[in-house]
């Protein structure tokens, strides 16, 4: 049996653990014998899908700083504690002797993990049988990165790594069109197709029953905007008299609840948490969320109709890029950020309404069985080309 050490650190939201996992429980599946090495706080009921998982000291993004780290409880890192991870982690490399080390998301992201990330890799090379490195990353990238920061990327992708296995269909979007750097690793870049939940996550009936709009926001962050503008749009919109569902995130303050459920009126179920999320958006007639990567996964896998609203901070490119793609290819409606309010989601409502059905039917999203075909090809020696 093969041995794969699969590392993910998360620093703010979660949503590449969760594409990470599903990762994993394809590997799982094939037979390999899965290390998941994980770094962040710790999920409630978070399941390593039949891999071993070890637990780093968790740290996270700080609260004012991106780039400061600190614990789950808003104490910076020392030197002591990074040291401590940087450790724990060799000893991992050394215990399990992998064949194949996966690093999600880095070094297209997670600088901050260098410390420990750097030391790994070259231990890993001065092994007598040094194992395959391989970079898992989503199919867009953040776009406003000095270019410094690319070449540093592409350095790095060159000595270290053998492939950069992208989790899009390409078809949709290409590495090249959001990583200045691509030519210098062209060669390495191998495509898997979305990983997208699988058929068998969507239930055939969603609890409390149908309803004919799902409004969500992830954990709910950066999604009070969001939650305010549907609430107050449900009674302008076309389907005012429709039944709405709204998933505030368990990171929503309760007032804040209590104003969206007030703006809404009837007829609308306010919840924290659906775990049938996915089954909730395929019986409605309308989904209203962000532009993130799993979410827009779901929309795919679940067929539904969507307005997507992209995140927009000032910083973040990610989510307006995909909603372009979306939009262009007649797949969702957008809500562009400047017009994020009552009355420009209430236009947007009818305009979905009154659209096509979007065909996802051409869409790759197996990119999870794929990823765990890439990995046994690798191994093995095998012919690659299929997914260039």
């Amino acid at each position: 049996m093969q041995t794969i050490l699969f590392y993910v650190q998360h620093l703010m939201g979660v949503g590449h653990v969760f594409r990470a996992r599903r990762v994993v429980a394809a590997l799982v599946k094939r037979g390999f014998d899965v290390h998941l090495v994980y770094g962040g706080a710790r999920i409630p009921h978070f399941d390593g899908e039949g891999a071993s998982v070890h637990y780093l000291p968790p740290l996270r993004a700080g609260s004012t700083v991106f780039g400061k780290l600190e614990t789950p409880d808003g104490v910076a890192v020392d030197d002591a504690y990074k040291q401590q991870r940087c450790d724990m982690l060799l000893a991992i490399l050394e215990k399990t002797a992998p064949d194949m080390i996966i690093t999600e998301a880095f070094p297209f992201g997670r600088r901050q993990m260098h410390f420990e990330l750097l030391p790994m890799l070259e231990a890993a090379s001065a092994r007598k049988n040094p194992p395959v490195v391989v970079s898992s990353i989503r199919d867009i990238l953040q776009e406003n990165r000095k270019p410094v920061r690319d070449a540093e990327t592409a350095d790095m992708v060159e000595r270290y790594f053998s492939h950069v296995l992208v989790h899009g269909d390409r078809r949709l979007v290409r590495l090249e069109d959001t990583f200045p750097c691509y030519e210098r690793l062209a060669g390495k870049v191998l495509y898997t197709g979305i990983v997208a939940p699988s058929k068998e996550d969507t239930r055939a009936e969603p609890a409390g029953g149908p309803c004919d709009v799902i409004v969500s926001v992830g954990g709910g962050v950066m999604g009070a905007q969001l939650l305010l503008a549907a609430a107050a749009a449900k009674p302008l919109s076309v389907l005012q008299d429709a039944r709405w569902r709204i998933v505030t995130g368990v990171n929503v303050a309760p007032d804040l609840r209590e104003k969206v459920a007030a703006l809404a009126g009837g007829n609308v179920d306010i919840h924290e948490f659906l775990p049938d999320l996915r089954t909730q958006m395929a019986h409605a007639r309308l989904s209203i969320s962000r532009a993130g990567y799993n979410t827009a996964a779901d929309i795919f896998r679940s067929g539904a109709r969507a307005i997507v609203v992209p995140l927009s901070d000032g910083e973040e490119t990610e989510q307006l890029r995909r909603a372009g793609i979306l939009e262009q290819r007649g797949l969702a409606t957008v809500l562009w950020p400047q017009d994020e309010s009552a009355e420009g989601l209430a236009a947007a409502i009818a305009r979905a309404m009154a659209a096509p059905t979007p065909d996802y039917g051409a869409i790759n999203l197996g990119g999870a069985e794929t990823t765990a075909d890439i990995v046994s090809a690798i191994l093995a020696g095998s012919s690659l080309d299929a997914y260039r």
